[in-house]
């Protein structure tokens, strides 16, 4: 089974990038010159950093993170420059230099962007590209690591120094640090340990005037901000340090699967009342998908799991607390934490597999794809559940996948970090993929998205309708950055920040007065300050 690409988007396509508009020779000279004089190298130098679109790395360098088919079409738009920061004072050269020929700046780590917003605008923009920055620093219980980073090499470099420690972030190990953190963070671990920015106990950045802050020098407001309030509003995330968590000698993971007539409708019904309650070291992923079996049209439901454990004792709690899982013995495999990431990144004969897999970068299938998401804060009648899997039979491809809270998550408080949801019983993941290319097959499989979501409206938060930051979804508001900006922005920012957005518009108001770092869902300043 696909677990990753259920959550996450890997592709390779050939068809080459087409400028929206002629490359600007002028604009890469002037640039080329600036970020010269700042780095104090001759432009000579910099051909491998410094990229226009006439030169030879530039494609190869957009496209290597470029993770939603979606956006790398003949008529994506494409930066006028990337720049392939090796270093910190390219970082902070590529702000002031992008600043002063008032350019659009976009910050990209792992690419995993649902939307494209890190690579993709509809303005003249560069793009920083930070994967190269990437420096991973264990020491003790505690390690620095750079923005590009990916989830899997964090994995492995941990293991690599303790074998009786780990990470509470996701499960897809492609995905970069940067923007996983920035934006909250989660993975299996959550309901025994939290968010990732739980753990988050500094962080460097450069602002808006080219400084590099650490958590003393940025203060707390700002810290604040960006754990869990997306760092591409108010600067460009360099590292973060993070606090490492135990993780037991042996864990336990399982995948039970049933279709609707095998009463999955049941099972769906109370995993709502056991998974956001149950033992916080017992995670339970559900999916929804539409499946054909025996030339009939279904819904399979299967629940993933991650037990910090063994198998006999999630064996015994399942079978007394939710028997309508009919979870059994050979159903459950017991591995070590790193065995069991590895399982969980789509690998089930996860003790074969050598833990340098995490290091691979590359994706691996092609895909076009739409997420959405929302949160549900009371549990689904069984008509509900019924009504819902009627529905994604009738739409098509639409998959959801439910992910717990509880445990760990509702001990912390709301405005702890910028991110609100803590309280809500579970979080849906609207989920769809296709491989067809073109705009009609676009258009039909997302208008499939927009009626689930519709659909799903009666059974889930409202006035706001929560959103996960980290689920880019730019069909919840956009902001064009007129005069109308902050009531644009108010509009997706409380989906994704609740009662938490005023206080990041507050620090992105005195931190980025000018609005520097914007794009399409950014945090904006407030009226009149811009």
């Amino acid at each position: 089974m696909k677990l990753v690409c259920l959550i996450s988007f890997f592709f390779f396509i050939s068809t080459s990038l087409a400028a929206v508009s002629p490359p600007n020779p002028t604009l890469y000279q002037n640039f080329l010159q600036c970020f010269s004089n700042q780095t104090q190298s001759p432009p000579n130098s910099l051909s491998e950093v410094v990229l226009p679109q006439t030169a030879p790395a530039f494609t190869p360098t957009l496209r290597a993170y470029i993770r939603n088919a979606r956006f790398n079409t003949s008529t994506t738009s494409k930066p006028a420059v990337v720049i392939a920061a090796r270093s910190e004072p390219h970082v902070q050269a590529a702000v002031l230099c992008t600043k002063s020929l008032n350019i659009q700046l976009k910050t990209r780590s792992g690419g995993h962007d649902y939307e494209g917003v890190s690579y993709t605008s509809n303005v003249p923009f560069f793009v920083l590209d930070m994967s190269n920055l990437r420096n991973i620093t264990v020491v003790g219980e505690s390690a620095w690591v750079g923005a590009g980073a990916t989830l899997g090499e964090v994995y492995y470099r941990i293991w690599e120094k303790t074998k009786l420690h780990g990470f509470p972030a996701g499960v897809c190990p492609t995905v970069g640090a940067g923007g996983h953190i920035s934006g909250g963070g989660y993975g299996n671990m959550i309901r025994k340990y939290g968010l990732s920015v739980d753990y988050v106990t500094d962080a460097k950045i450069v602002d808006v005037n080219g400084r590099v802050l650490d958590r003393k020098a940025m203060g707390e407001d700002l810290f604040w901000a960006i754990r869990g309030g997306g760092g591409a509003s108010f600067g460009v995330i360099l590292a973060y340090k993070i606090t490492l968590v135990p993780v037991p000698p042996t864990v336990t993971v399982f995948r039970v699967e049933k279709n609707l007539d095998e009463n999955a409708v049941d099972m769906v019904h109370k995993w709502q009342f056991v998974a956001p309650k149950t033992d916080p070291s017992l995670f339970m992923r559900l999916l929804l998908q539409p499946v054909t079996r025996n030339k009939a049209q279904t819904v399979r439901a299967s629940v993933v799991a991650l037990f910090l454990g063994k198998s006999s004792d999630v064996l015994s709690l399942l079978t007394r607390d939710f028997p309508e899982l009919g979870l059994k013995q050979e159903n459950c495999t017991e591995l070590t934490w790193i065995q069991s990431v590895l399982w969980w990144a789509n690998n089930d004969n996860a003790t074969q597999v050598k833990p340098e897999i995490l290091l691979d970068r590359n994706p691996d299938s092609a895909s076009y794809g739409k997420r959405k998401s929302d949160y549900v804060e009371k549990e689904i009648t069984k008509e509900g559940l019924d009504y819902l899997m009627r529905k994604m039979i009738e739409v098509g491809k639409t998959g959801l996948v439910f992910n717990p809270y509880g445990g760990k998550m509702s001990e912390v408080a709301t405005t702890a970090t910028p991110f609100p949801h803590r309280t809500k019983l579970y979080k849906v993941q609207h989920s769809i993929n296709w491989k067809d290319p073109g705009t009609a097959a676009e258009s039909s499989f997302l208008q499939q998205t927009r009626s689930f979501y519709s659909y799903m409206a009666p059974f889930v938060t409202q006035n706001p309708r929560h959103t996960y930051l980290n689920y880019r979804d730019l069909d919840i508001g956009v902001n064009t950055h007129g005069p109308n900006s902050y009531r644009e922005a108010e509009v997706y920012g409380r989906k994704y920040f609740g009662e938490n957005f005023d206080r990041l518009v507050k620090v992105k108001t005195a931190v980025d007065p000018q609005n520097f770092f914007r794009d399409e869902q950014s945090v904006p300043t407030l009226p009149g300050k811009a």
